[in-house]
């Protein structure tokens, strides 16, 4: 009997039909996989079988395992098969649990080490929840994310189910009788999907394909959603990552004594050196390790990295904490290095006691030498590597007591100099700086290193995934070296690509040079792109993380173009803010057969469509004013705004206005006032083109005066460090424009009473509402958000920064 025909009687034996096995011989490596299972299996067929070997589920978890370890095999995966038989493993979680746990030990080559009862506690076996208590871990959780919930209503059911199924016992679970339970519970709390949860828009009815025409029968791709801050912890990246306990250990207690202090929860951390403020680029990681954090139902610290006192001022440490604030996240605790110099102290002592650090008197460039050079030459041992550890350890006390000054004597980690990686070359783990620190004052003259301190703290609070940018991937060896050096727990450092911006500048000494040579207002100068320089310009904190979670993430750095990054914005303000007339260039419109006493009081929604957002009344009278932009002094064809003998719309007014004649200014020729006529004593004629205005009227405080900045790329290239006369030579000069007598409608009022718009993330709190909340598109013209320049006092000027501009055309006509 041929080898095919063998094999169909087994897949028969399994109760599968001709359709599926002729299928699955398509398939070479699935084909072999499922053979070799059926025979660790021992499921054998010689005649055909009437009934079914196994039962159908075993069917199923069999399939399941065979189309897992078709590409990769699986170390023992006979144990699994044996589990899957005898009905151990039920479920694909349990399947993939079982297979995690395997492979995990090959790569720690740990295969030895193998035990049945471990696999059988990572695997679920023998929890059975009842719908009791199921009902009650999802109650829990309900109860904990209450307020989002109510907020974001279903948006937030499939999270809700992701966190369930992956982080909790729920794992184990039947996946459908948990999500029935997660849809009773939501129903129960904020009532049936309506109108709110539906995200599709109504289109347009289209014309029937002529017979010649194709007929597309692809789905359409469904359109992202702007406001969407966590599908990026749903793929790829992200949602491969290992679940807590899943990081090797070199002591096993260190993983028990690890998961009883967390149970078995997520912990990150966002470590930034608080000697800058931070730029846009931070706010992928805090986006990554504060949303990582939440989405899984963990915890996220703000851990300032503060072992440089010569670099570190309050400003940023307040600064730092501010925007991971605005951005909506509230940290676990607030922690600094300096918490942990005395315990960094003791485990560097430590470590020269086990023989893995010595003392060093090199000079950097002797150092260099050691390392290879600037000719990459063989590298070799410092003279006193091999320092017996007691003076080694009898040196770093007298460093630290004041023998030595800086740069005369440091702590080395006594690495792998043959290893090809640079951060195996003994790396300096302590060094003296006589400054004082901000927080000890004088109390230490030596200071760790960061990568001393970095994976040590990481391991004093229990962190389970250590999200850092792939420019730190060679320090994972590193990092993985000193915590098993010390034998405490080892956190997992995992890598993402890093996000940058182009078209502008990051780095903290060439922004200063902008700031102090007065090509910008500060650090905050709304054309820099600092998250405080953001932040002034209006962009909304809900904005950066759907910017951030719109891109993805990958090990692959990403760079962006600044015309991307603003379309991101751009969709997110389109969804949320109101709508505003606005005229920049105002110039007077005398609308002649209009009584001098003329009054109408027009409801104007704040957005067509949105009646959430409400209606406002803004008063039309006989003189009201427009852009001098929607007038022209000579009529043309393909011209549909205001000019001599043509009509055109004013926005929410009944009738159009045609102009009759206009006078201008003998010395500057600009257009000084603009006669018209109201239309509303002829046959209404719709008009091509409606624009905006505001209204002459003083008692109902219109207009409203106001500063517009309209800011423009800083930089007149994608990459402004690569012009031959240095960055600033790369200036725009014309990177703002400045409209001092700009109007804005009385609506405007009603708009600030109500900021913030929107009210998400961090601007749900109170206290992180500042004056930039104010937004609102201004028709025609761009997005607006309040500056800091405005003065609140009565009759102050309020002064508008440009967020973005509308995706309209800037020379279109109509």
């Amino acid at each position: 009997m041929a080898e095919e025909d063998r094999l169909t009687l087994r897949f028969r034996a399994l109760g599968l039909t001709d359709k599926s096995i002729k299928e699955t011989f398509k398939n070479k490596k699935l084909t072999a996989a499922f053979s070799s299972i059926l025979d660790e299996a021992d499921i054998k067929a010689d005649h055909e079988q009437t009934t079914p070997v196994v039962d159908a589920k075993v069917v199923a978890g069999l399939t399941y395992l065979a189309t897992q370890t078709k590409e990769s095999q699986c170390p023992k995966r006979e144990v699994v098969t044996k589990a899957i038989v005898d009905g151990r493993l039920k479920t694909n979680v349990q399947i993939q649990a079982a297979l995690e746990y395997l492979r995990g030990l090959e790569a720690e080559g740990k295969l030895t080490d193998y035990s049945e009862e471990v696999l059988e506690r990572e695997c679920g076996v023998g929890i059975e929840l009842t719908k009791e208590e199921i009902a009650a871990i999802v109650n829990q959780y309900i109860e904990a994310n209450k307020e989002r919930i109510i907020e974001e209503r279903y948006k937030l059911a499939q999270e809700t189910l992701s966190v369930l199924k992956n982080t909790t016992a729920l794992k184990w679970a039947p996946p459908l009788d948990v999500k029935k339970e997660v849809d009773a519970q939501f129903e129960a709390l904020i009532g049936p999907k309506d109108e709110r949860d539906n995200e599709k828009k109504k289109s347009k009815a289209k014309p029937a394909a002529t017979a010649s025409a194709k007929v597309n029968t692809e789905e359409p791709k469904k359109p992202s959603d702007p406001l969407n801050t966590t599908s990026m912890f749903e793929e790829g990246f992200l949602a491969n990552l290992h679940k807590p306990g899943g990081n090797y250990q070199i002591i096993p207690e260190n993983r028990e004594k690890h998961l009883r202090e967390t149970g078995g929860k997520v912990f990150t951390r966002f470590p930034p050196e608080p000697n800058g403020y931070l730029h846009i680029g931070h706010s992928k990681a805090i986006a990554i390790n504060f949303g990582f954090a939440r989405y899984h139902g963990g915890e996220c610290y703000l851990r300032y990295d503060d072992t440089n006192p010569e670099a570190e001022e309050e400003r940023y440490f307040v600064a730092i904490r501010e925007i991971v604030e605005w951005l909506g996240f509230k940290p676990y605790q607030i922690t600094y290095s300096s918490d942990h110099f005395q315990r960094l102290y003791e485990l560097a002592e430590d470590l020269v006691k086990r023989g893995f650090a010595y003392i060093c008197h090199c000079t950097a460039e002797e150092v260099h030498e050691q390392r290879g050079g600037d000719h990459r030459g063989p590298r070799y041992a410092c003279k006193h590597r091999d320092r017996p550890n007691e003076e080694s350890l009898t040196e770093f006390r007298a460093m630290r007591d004041g023998k030595y000054k800086p740069k005369e004597a440091m702590l080395r980690m006594k690495q792998d100099l043959e290893d090809g990686n640079p951060q195996m070359w003994d790396l300096t783990a302590y060094r003296i700086l006589e400054t004082p620190h901000h927080r000890t004052g004088n109390q230490w003259r030596i200071y760790p290193t960061y990568d001393f301190t970095h994976c040590l703290c990481d391991s004093f609070e229990n962190i389970t995934h250590s999200l850092c940018t792939t420019e730190f991937i060679n320090s994972r060896q590193s990092y993985d070296w000193l915590c098993n050096a010390l034998e405490i727990y080892r956190p997992q450092q995992s890598e993402y690509g890093r996000l940058n911006l182009t078209g502008t500048i990051m780095s903290k000494r060439k922004i200063a040079k902008l700031v102090n040579q007065g090509y910008v207002r500060g650090w905050d100068d709304p054309r820099l792109y600092t998250l405080v320089a953001i932040r002034r310009r209006g962009v909304p904190p809900g904005a950066i993380l759907a910017f951030v979670n719109e891109l993805g993430v990958t090990t692959a750095t990403t760079n962006i173009q600044i015309k991307r990054f603003e379309n991101s914005i751009r969709k997110y303000l389109e969804e949320t803010v109101p709508r505003l007339m606005m005229v920049l260039d105002p110039v007077l419109v005398v609308i002649e057969n209009l009584p001098e006493d003329y009054y109408e009081a027009l409801s104007v929604p704040f957005k067509p469509g949105a009646p959430k957002m409400g209606e406002h009344e803004v008063p039309f009278t006989r003189k009201v004013y427009i852009d001098r932009s929607d007038f022209r002094e000579t009529d043309s064809k393909d011209y549909f705004r205001l000019a001599p003998g043509k009509s055109v719309g004013l926005f929410k007014v009944p009738f159009p206005i045609k102009c009759t004649s206009f006078t201008k200014d003998p010395e500057t020729g600009l257009v000084t006032e603009i006669f018209a006529r109201y239309e509303n004593d002829v046959e209404f004629v719709k008009p091509k083109t409606y624009i905006q205005w505001v209204a002459d009227s003083p008692p109902h405080r219109s207009p409203i005066v106001v500063e517009v900045r309209l800011f423009n790329q800083l930089f007149k290239s994608d990459d402004p460090e690569s012009n031959p006369d240095g960055f600033l030579a790369d200036i725009n000069p014309n990177s703002e424009e400045v409209f001092k007598g700009a109007m804005i409608e009385v609506g405007f009022e009603e708009v600030r009473r109500r900021a913030p718009w929107p009210e998400r993330e961090g601007e749900k709190n109170a206290k992180n509402v500042g004056k930039e909340s104010t937004r609102f598109q201004a028709l025609r013209v761009g997005y607006f958000a309040m500056d800091g320049d405005s003065d609140d006092s009565p009759g102050g000027t309020v002064v508008l920064n440009r967020i973005v501009t509308l995706k309209e055309d800037a020379g279109k006509n109509a």
